[in-house]
C-alpha cells in the first residue's frame, strides 16, 4: 500500500485501521476476531492504527498492546486522550490540564506496552482550559520522549491556529465523508495552509454510506447509532437516499459503495489518510481494496453534485456528545 505524509515527515499507510469497534459502540465484541483483523491489517500492509483510552474504557489499547507483544509488527500508533467516561455511560467529561495529560499519557503505554506513542490526539477541547496550556504540557511529553507527535481532534480553524503556534500539530482528525463535509469550509484549508495532515473518522458514515443499517430497528441495543440523530426514525429514510447515489455510482465503477467512499476521500488530497473501522476480516479488505480504486476529476464532481444535492438530516451526534466539538 502506498504511503502518505502527515505533517513533517510523519509517513503511514494511506488507509488506517479505526480500531474504537473493537471494543464497544458498535454492538458485542470478540477480542479474537478482532486480533485477526489486526493481524490481517499488517499483512495488506496498513501500519496506521487508531485508538483511544476512552474506548472500553482502557480496553482497545490494552487489546492494542496484546497484539503488538506478540507480533512485533511495525505499527504507527495513534491514541488520544481528554474524554473520562464510566464503563457502560455515554455521559463524559472533558479534561485537558498538563497533569492530567502527562498521567494519561503514561496510562496508556503502558496498556499499550510500548515506549512512545506516536501520535497523541487531544481527543476533545475543554473551552474552559486554554489550549495554549494543554499544548504546553505536550510538549513536554515530547521532550521526555513520552510521545512523538501532537494531534486535535474535532477542532475549530481558530483553536488549531493557537495551538499550532505554540508547537507545530501533526494532525487533525475529524469526521468527514460524503455526508459530513463541514471540514471543507475553514478545517481542511487551515491544515493545508499550515502543513498540518487530516485524518478522517467515520469516513462511511458509520457504516451508513455502505447501504447497510438502513433501518433504526437494525441495531443492537447496545449499539449506540440507535441513539444518533442521523440514524432516528424521522431521519433515516431522508438520509437513505445519499446511500443510494453512492451505491448508484458504485456499481457504475465496478466496486461497492464503501470502496467508492473511501476513494473519494483519498482523491481530495494526499494529505488525507482515512481510518475506515472494522471488526471483520470481510470489511477490512473491502476497505484496503478502495486505494486501488481511482477517481477521475469528473468523476468525482459527479458524485459530489449528486450527494451535495440531497440535504442530510440530523446532528452527527446527541447533545451528550456534541461536547468539545469545534471548540
Amino acid at each position: 500500500m502506498e504511503k502518505r505524509v502527515l505533517g513533517t515527515g510523519f509517513s503511514v499507510s494511506s488507509i488506517g485501521l479505526g480500531c474504537m469497534g473493537m471494543s464497544e459502540f458498535y454492538g458485542p465484541r470478540d477480542d479474537s476476531e478482532s486480533l485477526r483483523v489486526m493481524e490481517r491489517a499488517v499483512e495488506l500492509g496498513v501500519d496506521f492504527f487508531d485508538t483511544a483510552d476512552m474506548y472500553g474504557p482502557h480496553h482497545n489499547e490494552e487489546l492494542i498492546g496484546r497484539f503488538l507483544a506478540r507480533s512485533k509488527a511495525p505499527v504507527h500508533v495513534a491514541t488520544k486522550f481528554g474524554i473520562v467516561r464510566n464503563p457502560g455511560e455515554y455521559k463524559r467529561s472533558l479534561k485537558n490540564g498538563s497533569d492530567y495529560a502527562r498521567r494519561a499519557c503514561e496510562a496508556s503505554l503502558r496498556r499499550l506496552g510500548i515506549e512512545q506513542i506516536d501520535l497523541y490526539y487531544v481527543h476533545r477541547v475543554n473551552p474552559e482550559e486554554p489550549i495554549e496550556e494543554t499544548i504546553g504540557g505536550l510538549e513536554k511529553l515530547i521532550q521526555s520522549g513520552k510521545i512523538a507527535r501532537i494531534g486535535l481532534c474535532e477542532v475549530s480553524a481558530e483553536t488549531l491556529r493557537r495551538a499550532h503556534a505554540v508547537h507545530p500539530i501533526t494532525a487533525i482528525q475529524t469526521e468527514y465523508s460524503l455526508w459530513a463535509r463541514e471540514v471543507e469550509r475553514d478545517v481542511l484549508p487551515t491544515c493545508r495552509e499550515l502543513g498540518i495532515g487530516f485524518v478522517p473518522y467515520s469516513p462511511l458514515g458509520r457504516g451508513f454510506l455502505t447501504g447497510r443499517f438502513q433501518d433504526p430497528g437494525e441495531f443492537d441495543h447496545n449499539d449506540f447509532r440507535a441513539h444518533l440523530p442521523r440514524f432516528a426514525e424521522r431521519a433515516i429514510g431522508a438520509n437513505r437516499r445519499i446511500a443510494d447515489v453512492i451505491a448508484e455510482k458504485a456499481k457504475l465503477k465496478g466496486c461497492t459503495p464503501a470502496q467508492l467512499s473511501l476513494a473519494w476521500l483519498l482523491a481530495q488530497g494526499n494529505d488525507i489518510v482515512p481510518i475506515p473501522g472494522t471488526k471483520q476480516l470481510r470489511y477490512l479488505e473491502e476497505n484496503v481494496a478502495a486505494a486501488d480504486v481511482s477517481l477521475t476529476v469528473a468523476e468525482q464532481r459527479e458524485l459530489e453534485t449528486a450527494t451535495e444535492s440531497l440535504p442530510v438530516v440530523g446532528e452527527r451526534y446527541s447533545e451528550e456528545g456534541m461536547k468539545g466539538v469545534n471548540v
